[in-house]
């Protein structure tokens, strides 16, 4: 079988990154049951048979615009956290608001997706992959933080990696980015006040 040229690639990458903007457009009007892919596909200019082909269905395309948005979070969220540790940051904690803060900004800048995700009009099986997604954040969380694996410890990073959560929720649904600052702001107050590796060593 012939290798695709690096045109081909480009192209394919091209008309895949249209359908996740044109689903994304669709799939925050109408939530994932009322969106047709007919309107998908005539927005990215393109074809039944090529999203059929690029994603296997509404579904698929509905969980690759999910894993796109986690990916976008994560990415940004390690960045923050790498930069800070070049800056000389160590404290744990400040690495987890330096995250945490990226995290936030990106719900503010996707909070149409945000909306859209946590809304629960999904395809079936979608709350499983939040709730498998969600257990590897707090995973995550863990490691920064240096926690055990003891029920104290567990409990203490599912609560602060909820916090994050909750204003991200906040964040997505703030009428001004004023307003979705603030909320950014006193999720990391209430992160310092909670003194995590005090709690952590204590338990």
């Amino acid at each position: 079988m012939a290798r695709k040229s690096s045109w081909e690639w480009s192209r394919t990458a091209q008309t895949r990154q249209s359908m996740l903007t044109a689903a994304r457009e669709v799939f925050s009007e109408h939530g994932f049951a009322e969106a047709n892919v007919s309107e998908v596909v005539a927005r990215a200019g393109s074809s039944v048979g090529s999203l059929y082909h690029h994603f296997g269905g509404k579904t698929e395309l509905f969980l690759a615009l999910y894993e796109d948005h986690q990916a976008a979070h994560e990415e940004a969220a390690a960045a923050s956290v790498s930069r800070a540790k070049q800056a000389g940051v160590h404290d744990p904690v400040e690495l987890l608001i330096a995250g945490a803060r990226a995290y936030l900004a990106g719900a503010w800048e996707r909070r149409d997706l945000v909306r859209l995700f946590i809304d629960g009009d999904g395809p079936p099986g979608f709350e499983l992959v939040r709730r498998t997604r969600g257990r590897e954040w707090v995973r995550q969380n863990a490691v920064l933080l240096g926690a055990g694996a003891d029920s104290l410890d567990r409990f203490t990073v599912a609560a602060l990696t909820s916090i994050i959560g909750e204003a991200a929720r906040e964040v997505a649904t703030s009428d001004t980015e004023d307003a979705a600052r603030e909320v950014i702001e006193a999720a990391m107050t209430l992160i310092r006040r909670l003194d995590p590796l005090r709690v952590l060593a204590e338990g």
